[in-house]
């Protein structure tokens, strides 16, 4: 069972360090979030598990909300009794998908990051490896983007893809 008023208590100590900066906050969802720009990730990311106890990224999903761009959302949990989580969203453009890594924050981000680059082609800005993790090192584009279209050949191979 979540504790909103811990949630609640958690969100509103962020947004009172870095104000604006938390551009939408939905604690009434099925997933509860904070909204923030790419720039910021570092310091808030940093904050949040320093001051907020989130010591855990279970999850970084990537998702291709078409025109408006690729969305990271980051899932945050402090692994204690109380057990709290939150998801942090941060939203690109698909012709700059930059976003600072988080690896020196928490050490999964590293290959959550390189399979969200891979699959998606959001670049972890920072990243010490930021290479190919499922596809071959060779592969061309982001086969989970939208807009994607799948090889006929790959190395002289027909892709029975439908």
């Amino acid at each position: 069972m979540v504790d909103k008023a811990a949630q609640k208590s958690m969100v509103d100590k962020v947004q009172g360090r870095f104000g604006d900066k938390i551009t939408e906050v939905d604690l009434d969802t099925f997933e509860p979030f904070l909204r923030i720009a790419a720039g910021d990730w570092p310091n808030v990311a940093s904050y949040l598990r320093d001051e907020c106890g989130m010591n855990c990224l279970g999850c970084l999903t990537s998702i291709d909300r078409g025109d408006d761009g690729l969305e990271a959302v980051y899932n945050l949990e402090r692994m204690d009794a109380d057990r709290l989580g939150i998801a942090v969203k941060i939203l690109v453009s698909k012709d700059d998908p930059h976003i600072p890594t988080v690896e020196n924050v928490w050490k999964t981000a590293d290959w959550h990051e390189r399979e969200a680059f891979d699959l998606m082609g959001i670049i972890f800005d920072g990243h010490h490896n930021l290479v190919r993790i499922l596809c071959a090192e060779d592969w061309e584009g982001h086969p989970l983007r939208k807009d994607y279209k799948s090889p006929d050949y790959y190395h002289g191979i027909r892709n029975n893809v439908v």
